[in-house]
């Protein structure tokens, strides 16, 4: 089991940058696969980034082009998102997301195989 708690949203420029983190509970959580979707209003959560267990393998969704980056600390049971170049297509709510597929090797890249999600933070790009 797995709590996952996720702070950094909120209102920003087009343009600006943001960082989001995401803090687990749980001895074993190092050994899960995390990563970020998001979820706009009236459309279905999507995957953005996902990164395995040793943060050695990173996956993002192509229609990102390099604007995010996902990192994690395992000492601190940490995943981040850094986020770039915001646009206003890019408000949502954010949501940290962890599972053990594949042995923590990789993140679904579906919202419906992922079994544990924070509570979401919210951000607004505005233009």
């Amino acid at each position: 089991q797995v709590q996952l708690i996720e702070s950094g949203g909120g209102l920003v420029q087009a343009g600006d940058s943001l960082r989001l983190s995401c803090t687990a509970s749980g001895r074993t959580s190092y050994t899960y696969a995390m990563g970020w979707f998001r979820q706009a209003p009236g459309k279905e959560r999507e995957f953005l980034a996902g990164i395995n267990w040793s943060g050695e393998n990173k996956e993002y969704a192509d229609f990102l082009k390099g604007r995010f980056t996902v990192s994690r600390d395992n000492a601190k049971r940490a995943v981040y998102l850094q986020m770039t170049s915001l646009r206003p297509d890019d408000t949502a709510v954010y949501y940290c997301a962890a599972d053990k597929a594949a042995w923590g090797d990789r993140l679904p890249t579906v919202y419906y195989l992922v079994n544990y999600w924070g509570q979401g933070t919210q951000v607004t790009v505005s233009s």
